[in-house]
């Protein structure tokens, strides 16, 4: 009789899954085999899962809310800030553009700066007359009588800061032109002048002649003009708010130079020098030497 040997390595069990008894009855055989291929096509999640996956897209919905949340907010709080920066640029540039060109108001005084309040809010005013005038109409011409001082707006509900104009000499300079509204939502406008040494909060006086000799001012800051005007202006940074909910004023300010207050009016007499035409010249004096 012959005999082969099975190699011990060579399984000879044709049941390839040991939980699969193959004496069951048939229907009880496709049955465990359905249960066995559904179980091992399952790719379902478990409860942990589930519940890790639901607090983890709790915390991102969350964070992603509360950032979307502070980015309105701060939109809300900057963009009427932008607009404020932007009406203070353009007011103190104005203001600047006139003093710097600013010359004599009328014969009984030059430049005139009175301090005032309204209420809690320090509205000074400052009227003085500019070459900085680009002429409108006929018979107008570089000259210009300006006046910035502190008052309700067009709305009522606050102060503006307001410009008034008068291209024309008038017998009372400080009074006629038209007027117009530069800043909305001024919560107060301090202006101080520069003598040279001092600063003084007032400058001049509309009340007083310059041919009387009795004041109760200082005399360097009676007459003439200011070397500098150090303007300082204060705007309401949410103006469409109530005044109980009001934020802390936005404070903006700049130092002005009237580059025209050294410059004297040309004297009507003839030339005095042995030359004949060296008095004549613009930047000299009348006696010739240096300025």
């Amino acid at each position: 009789m012959k005999m082969t040997l099975i190699p011990p390595s060579l399984n000879l069990n044709p049941n390839p899954n040991p939980n699969l008894n193959l004496n069951l009855p048939l229907p009880e055989k496709k049955r465990l085999r359905l249960r066995l291929r559904l179980r091992k096509n399952s790719k379902a999640f478990t409860l942990i899962e589930l519940t890790i996956s639901a607090a983890v897209a709790s915390i991102i919905l969350i964070a992603s809310y509360a950032c979307l949340s502070a980015g309105v907010a701060s939109q809300k709080m900057i963009e009427p800030r932008i607009e404020v920066l932007q009406s203070a640029r353009v007011a103190l540039a104005m203001m600047s553009a006139d003093l710097r060109s600013a010359c004599s108001l009328c014969p009984d005084f030059d430049f005139v700066g009175e301090q005032r309040a309204i209420g809690d809010v320090e509205a000074d005013n400052l009227d003085f007359a500019t070459h900085y005038y680009m002429p409108a109409q006929a018979n107008e011409g570089d000259y210009c009588q300006v006046s910035y001082f502190v008052d309700k707006s067009r709305r009522g509900t606050n102060m503006s800061l307001w410009r008034r104009r008068n291209p024309h000499i008038a017998p009372d300079p400080l009074t006629g032109g038209s007027r117009e509204e530069i800043v909305p939502g001024v919560r107060g406008l301090t202006l101080e002048y520069f003598d040279g040494l001092d600063w003084y909060d007032t400058w001049g006086d509309a009340s007083v002649n310059k041919k009387t000799k009795y004041t109760t001012l200082e005399p360097p800051n009676l007459s003439g003009f200011p070397e500098a005007v150090r303007i300082t202006l204060r705007l309401d940074p949410e103006p469409g708010k109530s005044a109980e909910k009001a934020a802390p004023p936005l404070v903006f300010q700049t130092v002005v130079r009237l580059e025209l207050a050294d410059v004297k009016a040309p004297s009507g007499g003839g030339d005095s020098s042995p030359g004949g035409d060296n008095g004549g010249q613009p930047g000299q004096n009348p006696g010739g030497g240096p300025n």
